[in-house]
């Protein structure tokens, strides 16, 4: 999932890497929704740069998750990511609206269930 990610916001690699020499060694699957927390928290940091471009290509990346992601990344993406940069403990309380104008159709479906979850006590389901 981080590759792409990497292309596109080479300033997360230092994150990236910590996260890989943290859990190295500690079995074959990686916790990703953990640095999903820090992917998070590293959008919020570019939102407050206005670094427009790398934003637009990183939420180009979510939204391909969403629509070509197995189970797995879907759920990360939606669960771990959207639902982080909606924590206003991550990301700050002025943060989670300005990042709706990057998300994608299927990445504005997913938002609206976390916010739906969060607000409404609606389950997030995959359809």
């Amino acid at each position: 999932m981080m590759d792409s990610i990497l292309r596109v916001s080479p300033r997360f690699a230092p994150i990236w890497q910590n996260f890989l020499r943290e859990w190295e060694g500690k079995g074959n699957e990686l916790p990703i929704y953990l640095v999903l927390s820090d992917l998070a928290r590293h959008i919020a940091v570019l939102s407050g740069e206005n670094a427009e471009r790398e934003l637009q290509e990183i939420f180009k990346i979510v939204e391909n998750w969403h629509l070509n992601g197995d189970a797995y990344v879907k759920e990360a993406a939606t669960v771990g990511l959207l639902e982080d940069l909606q924590n206003t403990n991550l990301v700050g309380a002025e943060r989670p609206a300005k990042f709706i104008k990057y998300l994608g159709p299927e990445s504005k479906r997913c938002w609206k269930k976390v916010e739906d979850f969060w607000e409404k006590g609606e389950i997030i389901r995959d359809n």
